[in-house]
């Protein structure tokens, strides 16, 4: 992220989601809600999962960190976000604007391959359920969560290092309500064929091979609930990876929307409403997703509301 590249742009001024001014006030309110709502859900989570003895399991040690990367993920763009609702001027320094940038890939990467490890829990649970504890080990679930976040992190450093490695001498109004690769690279007056070919192979990469994961997991998952002959038995086993079908749905579904859509239809429009979406709304309705349809969570939310210190679990 050298600066000498830098000819005369030391600010960039982000649009938002509307430039109309008469939706300003409203559309903050609604992402007011959104955000708080996604806080106190994700908090939740991560507090029941840590200080609740009957959740100490991999299920939701991966769900804690997930909590962890939606709760992070929102707060690198909606606190900006909700202030340039309220000021006429919704500029963004250079290198806020890199550090946005760096935050956002760091959190979207890792859900990417948290949401694909938790596919492959699941796959351990129900299909060699006589050794999951220990092919999914407190060892193992350390290193698979620790290689997900220095991906994450190696990620961030080396695609934001190539955005900001531009030149932007022109305009530096940004299409977008937060620093975002493409509205951002469309501002370069720098040949963009070197970075948009590092985010190409990055974003294929990375969604390639955890889409990979998640197809074979559940590929496996759904052959063993088939083997199962009591109603009951399938019941039980779907219910456990329900949660997550859905929450992987969603997630995969909007990503693939944004990256498969053909070029005549590609607009930063749409991509602004995608982002919308997984950047605020999916990390606001995952805590909603695990913890609605789950009786543990519930139950230990229960003991917690009653008698927050007999749920700890014993240091």
């Amino acid at each position: 992220m050298a600066p000498e590249n830098l000819t005369g742009v030391t600010e960039f001024i982000l649009m938002g989601v509307s430039d109309r001014p008469e939706l300003q006030l409203p559309l903050f309110f609604v992402f007011l809600v959104i955000y708080g709502l996604t806080v106190v859900g994700n908090l939740g989570i991560i507090t029941l999962t840590s200080v609740d003895s009957r959740l100490q399991t991999p299920m939701y040690f991966f769900l804690r960190q997930l909590a962890v990367i939606n709760f992070g993920n929102s707060t690198v763009i909606a606190p900006k976000m909700l202030t340039n609702f309220l000021v006429k001027k919704k500029t963004t320094f250079y290198y806020e604007c890199a550090t946005q940038m760096g935050g956002f890939l760091f959190f979207i990467v890792a859900e990417v391959f948290v949401l694909a490890v938790m596919a492959y829990d699941r796959y351990v649970a129900i299909c060699n359920p006589l050794l999951y504890m220990v092919v999914v080990s407190p060892q193992i679930c350390l290193l698979l969560v620790s290689i997900t976040y220095a991906y994450g992190f190696s990620t961030a450093i080396v695609v934001t290092s190539c955005v900001f490695s531009m030149s932007y001498c022109s305009s530096n109004v940004i299409n977008h309500f937060y620093c975002d690769i493409v509205p951002l690279l469309a501002l370069s007056c720098s040949d963009t064929y070197f970075p948009e070919t590092v985010v190409f192979i990055s974003a294929a990469t990375n969604l390639v091979l955890s889409v990979i994961i998640v197809l074979i997991s559940y590929f496996n998952i759904i052959l063993s609930i088939l083997r199962i002959h009591s109603s009951e038995g399938r019941k039980k086993a779907f219910s456990t990876c329900a949660s997550h079908m859905m929450a992987v749905t969603v997630f995969y579904g909007t990503l693939l929307f944004i990256y498969l859509q053909p070029k005549t239809d590609h607009s930063l429009d749409s991509d602004k409403m995608a982002s919308v979406f997984y950047t605020l709304v999916i990390p606001m309705l995952n805590p909603m997703i695990y913890s609605l349809r789950n009786k543990d969570v519930i139950a230990a939310f229960k003991r917690f509301l009653s008698n927050p210190c007999y749920s700890f679990k014993p240091m």
